[in-house]
């Protein structure tokens, strides 16, 4: 069964919208079973507000019947860097949630559709991502976008 869109406003994140995002936060770290602390969560988010060359935030919340601002529905987290192989610059969404209530809505696909949005203003030439191998919800999604696989596989390796 197919829901109807949800409709959204997705803004990027200032730091008034610091306490609607924490708690998005804090569920999406526990989706992916880590538990940075709360005030590494805040810097990275005033990183991104205060260097928008580097990346931002964006926050999706309803809007209610009376056109005001409602709850928060989700969120994304954009880098920006430059890829070799398409000699180009990328977007990289490193980070995109949509709270429980609202999946299968839409939301998530407005999340990237404004990344996406974002890449273009920034002359960016793709939106790349990454997703665990095990959540398919979220694969669905992607290919419903007509997002592609890359043939890559992730490392990575602790700095300290």
């Amino acid at each position: 069964m197919k829901h109807p869109q949800q409709e959204v406003s997705i803004e990027r994140v200032r730091v008034v919208d610091l306490p609607l995002l924490m708690p998005m936060l804090r569920a999406y770290c526990d989706f992916y079973e880590v538990d940075p602390r709360d005030d590494r969560l805040v810097a990275l988010c005033r990183a991104l507000i205060d260097s928008p060359a580097e990346g931002g935030q964006l926050l999706a919340r309803r809007i209610d019947e009376d056109g005001a601002l409602g709850d928060p529905l989700g969120f994304a987290t954009v880098f920006w860097t430059w890829q070799t192989l398409d000699a180009a610059r990328i977007g990289v969404m490193n980070d995109l949630f949509v709270v429980s209530e609202a999946r299968g809505l839409g939301v998530g696909r407005q999340l990237i559709e404004s990344c996406r949005a974002e890449c273009r203003k920034r002359g960016a030439a793709k939106l790349v991502w990454e997703t665990a191998l095990d959540n398919e919800r979220a694969q669905a999604l992607y290919d419903s976008m007509g997002a592609e696989s890359s043939r890559w596989l992730s490392y990575e390796i602790e700095a300290w």
